[in-house]
């Protein structure tokens, strides 16, 4: 009877572990999540090279990664049910394979609509592999070690989207597009070898679900998802609603997500269980995660925007100067990997949240004249309240699913984050153009005759450029355009400056949120067995 109870014991989803050491599950995931969120970033500094050597058009080239994003996050919660139905190992295998082999064709794309085509496979393989990684790691290590778990992940999930374009302008510099592809293949045979060796599914998915496909529901997510994509990828070069197929888009991604939650809330095995949403943790983390995916996500577009377009930095130096973010991060997600068993995981969070929103604040005093560490110090203050956010975060929102639910949960969470930084992009981007026509009208009313300021100033650049030989037409002309310019600069300049500032104070907002979630039991300091 003894030894019945310990098999039994020993079989369910809160006591069991894999037979081996959860640090070897551990490198062979993140190995395979780091190559995916780090293709997911590097190729945006190469869309000019690709564009150029495919014979494409600057808005033909961002299909190249858009057609990855839509696919990536289509795949993102459909995960978890794809994980019941032939296994979590063997997911991840396929999902490393098929995101391998899509990079090869990448690199051989000899035009547009080959790569695009395989950016779709990329997307497909991708977008598997982050919820499935954070599953497996949060299964295979017990409740107690959590945190650790989640801060090792979150220094690939953090640290390479930093390091992206860095690496990617390196290689497009000094070799060439195809190989930002390339690489990716002795990393993928690598990961698909080592979790081969070491991942291993749970008790409670080797009895693989054999139900019908939820086509319905997949099909009308796929369409939500593509259609949501689309609007945020042009809607600003459309003029958004003034538009009439921005309007007809957005109306059919609102009634496909209707439809799908209708589906998914009525349907006896959905693609995705919306039932974790019950859970008070999981739901207020989910919505606290959604709005930093925007903030996060925010920030990294307009510092490097900024940066090149203003300060006139190549991509490179533009990847340096941002690079100490990564930093940052590193360093925080060490520090609390420990933290997270003896402090309460909503006071690490409040004090990630007042970290990133002190230090995004910081960037909004942005002029002209700053040097590269004006933007580093931020920068790095910026990562490493991320890191206080990402491990915490994830945790308290694991923290009282049943094991069981966590890779359909996983899959929900990462979606919601992704999403939210899509909208981020596209409402900085947004208000980046509106902004900076708002200030510029505010500022050329004062360049009338009656500013003697602004006259002296005028007066001043054409004698530098009569003395310079040009004649006084030609040099009032020049002093004229070279003033105009100024002032496009200073809009832009407080453009940006009012986006810093509404995304700190946006990630502050957050704040109160952290006190709805409830404390995880498992969070309690272990006991001398538990080691």
């Amino acid at each position: 009877m003894v030894s019945e109870s310990n098999t039994a014991v020993s079989a369910s989803p809160a006591e069991w572990q894999p037979s081996v050491n959860p640090w070897l599950v551990a490198v062979s995931v993140m190995l395979a999540t780091f190559m995916v969120v780090l293709d997911s970033s590097v190729a945006n500094v190469a869309l000019p090279h690709i564009a150029g050597t495919l014979s494409a058009s600057t808005d033909e080239s961002t299909w190249v990664l858009t057609s990855y994003i839509v696919a990536n996050a289509i795949m993102l919660p459909a995960s978890g049910w794809i994980a019941r139905r032939i296994g979590r190992k063997r997911l991840l295998m396929l999902s490393i394979l098929l995101f391998t082999i899509a990079s090869l064709f990448c690199g051989l794309a000899v035009n547009m609509p080959m790569l695009i085509v395989a950016r779709v496979l990329q997307g497909i393989g991708g977008g598997g592999m982050q919820p499935l990684a954070q599953s497996i790691l949060l299964e295979s290590f017990p409740p107690h070690k959590h945190g650790q778990a989640m801060a090792f992940y979150g220094m690939g999930i953090v640290v390479a989207p930093v390091i992206g374009p860095t690496l990617g302008g390196w290689i497009t510099d000094s070799y060439s597009w195809h190989w930002i592809f390339y690489i990716n293949l002795p990393v993928g045979l690598l990961a698909m070898f080592m979790a081969n060796l070491f991942v291993e599914d749970p008790p409670y998915l080797r009895q693989h679900f054999k139900g019908a496909i939820d086509y319905m529901g997949f099909s009308l997510m796929a369409l939500w998802l593509g259609t949501l994509q689309l609007v945020l990828d042009k809607g600003q070069e459309a003029d958004w609603f003034s538009t009439s197929w921005v309007a007809w888009t957005s109306a059919i991604s609102v009634a496909a997500l209707i439809g799908f939650i209708a589906r998914e809330l009525t349907c006896a095995e959905p693609i995705v269980r919306l039932h974790v949403l019950r859970d008070r943790n999981f739901a207020v983390s989910t919505v606290i995660t959604t709005v930093f995916g925007f903030t996060l996500y925010g920030v990294t577009a307009l510092l490097p925007l900024f940066l090149q377009t203003l300060l006139g930095y190549p991509a490179l130096d533009s990847g340096l100067a941002v690079s100490p973010r990564g930093l940052g991060s590193l360093v925080a997600m060490m520090i609390v990997g420990v933290l997270v068993n003896y402090i309460d995981v909503r006071l690490l969070l409040a004090f990630g949240f007042f970290g990133f929103g002190c230090s995004t604040l910081m960037l909004s005093h942005i002029n002209l004249t700053i040097s590269m560490w004006t933007v580093a110090i931020p920068n790095f203050i910026n990562g490493f309240a991320g890191g206080f956010i990402f491990v915490p975060l994830t945790t308290l929102a694991m923290g009282m699913l049943p094991r069981q639910e966590i890779g359909n949960a996983s899959g929900v969470y990462n979606l919601l984050r992704n999403v939210g930084g899509s909208v981020g992009i596209a409402t900085v981007t947004t208000m980046l153009v509106r902004g900076a026509q708002r200030h510029q009208n505010y500022l050329a009313a004062n360049l009338s005759p009656a500013n003697l300021q602004a006259q002296t100033f005028a007066k001043g650049l054409g004698t530098k450029f009569l003395m310079g030989g040009s004649d006084p037409v030609t040099s009032q002309l020049k002093a004229v355009g070279m003033l105009y310019r100024n002032l496009q600069q200073q809009a832009s300049l407080m453009a940006y400056a009012d986006n810093f500032r509404m995304l700190g104070y946006l990630a502050l907002a957050c704040l109160p949120l952290v006190l709805l979630p409830k404390r995880p039991r498992h969070q309690e300091k272990p006991s001398a067995e538990m080691h």
